[in-house]
């Protein structure tokens, strides 16, 4: 596949088609047309693309800001393609902003290098594109907004649904506008329009997502004694074990690899991997019940896997900061071929599809280390 830089505004639909599998496969892929009546995926698309360049407000965007929304507006429906189906009569795509989110992440990290503050960007404004118009919809409202707002620039978020409304043949428009107009009321009451939602600490911000009845967002939990834990994030070869060299040389380690070696089980022995972990986790609780610091050295890429970590580590009082590694496509591939034990290219392109980037609500802390430097999500 012919890799490009970056994609340009100028480029017209049937390049990109002839380009990426991902807009070529909009083709043929219906939609419901209460909703949706001018036709399928790709005109959708087409209109919203062509809808965001229209809005007054793209005129006064930076360049930046004008390249992530529209690369957004590309993007957000790419994964109708899979999860769209018939039930009941109607034409549904369940958990399409979801799996875009992904699809979005890998295409730009395999094919449109961006830097990893935009791409994310855009992975969020794929993953939240729904939220302007479904917001009151959600059983937390206040939580799912704040949690967003962690991720991505609601200003833009709130003009892509506009683009998407615009870009609609349907009867309801004028109840949709009137929902992204909420929502902007929405952000503006609860101080998270264009920034993150502000939190007196980070404890605070991690009480209150992780906390299921927790309500108020500045309460300050009382600290309680406990490890410092450091998880660590990333594909294989990303460079974890440098990063531990480097910045962690004199804390106890943790690791599922080291566990494998010492008692002769492969990687892809999937009836040890469930033992490995257990043992891993035996080694973890002695350094909680002592309230020692550590670090846990596995590639945690999914949410589910951390979730299970920081469970543990929370019962015990523990602070969690998160550390996600990432180098570009080429190089990762490059240190991958130069490790010991390298990783077959379908096993690394399979856990890449799966890739979840950490959020900022997950922990204590999240340090984005992207190329041997920390990086700012917004």
């Amino acid at each position: 596949m012919m890799l490009h830089k970056k994609l340009h505004t100028e480029m017209s639909w049937e390049h990109l088609c002839e380009l990426y599998d991902e807009m070529s496969d909009m083709a043929g892929v219906m939609q419901d047309p209460v909703h949706h009546a001018e036709g399928d995926v790709a005109i959708h698309t087409q209109r919203v693309i062509n809808s965001v360049k229209l809005l007054p407000e793209y005129k006064t965007l930076t360049e930046r800001e004008q390249q992530i929304l529209w690369i957004s507006a590309l993007l957000h429906d790419v994964e109708k393609r899979s999860t769209t189906r018939e039930e009941e009569g109607r034409i549904v795509s369940p958990g399409h902003a979801r799996k875009g989110e992904l699809t979005t992440r890998l295409f730009l990290y395999e094919k449109v290098p961006l830097s990893f503050a935009d791409r994310e960007q855009i992975a969020a404004l794929v993953r939240f594109h729904g939220l302007p118009l479904w917001v009151m919809d959600k059983p937390d409202p206040k939580k799912a907004l704040l949690a967003a707002s962690l991720r991505v620039d609601c200003y833009l978020l709130a003009l892509l649904a506009k683009a998407d409304v615009l870009g609609r043949d349907c009867e309801d428009k004028q109840a949709l506008f009137d929902k992204i107009a909420l929502f902007t009321l929405y952000c503006e009451e609860l101080n998270c329009w264009r920034c993150a939602a502000p939190f007196p600490s980070d404890d605070a911000r991690f009480h209150y997502f992780y906390t299921e009845n927790s309500t108020d967002c500045n309460y300050e939990p009382y600290p309680e004694k406990g490890s410092e834990v450091t998880v660590l994030c990333g594909l294989p070869g990303m460079g974890k074990d440098t990063f531990i060299r480097q910045h962690c040389a004199d804390l106890p380690i943790v690791s599922l690899d080291d566990l494998r070696r010492q008692h002769n089980i492969k990687p892809d022995n999937r009836d040890a991997n469930g033992w490995i972990v257990q043992q891993a986790k035996e080694q973890a609780r002695i350094y909680l019940r002592e309230h020692k610091p550590f670090v846990w050295n596995a590639t945690n890429i999914t949410r589910k896997m951390r979730d299970q970590l920081i469970s543990l580590f929370y019962r015990y009082n523990a602070k969690i900061t998160l550390v996600y590694i990432e180098v570009p496509y080429a190089q990762w591939q490059r240190q991958n071929n130069a490790r010991n034990e390298v990783v077959p290219a379908k096993v690394m392109e399979r856990m890449l599809s799966k890739l979840e980037v950490p959020t900022p609500e997950e922990a204590h802390k999240v340090i984005y280390w992207i190329e041997g430097k920390s990086h700012a999500l917004l």
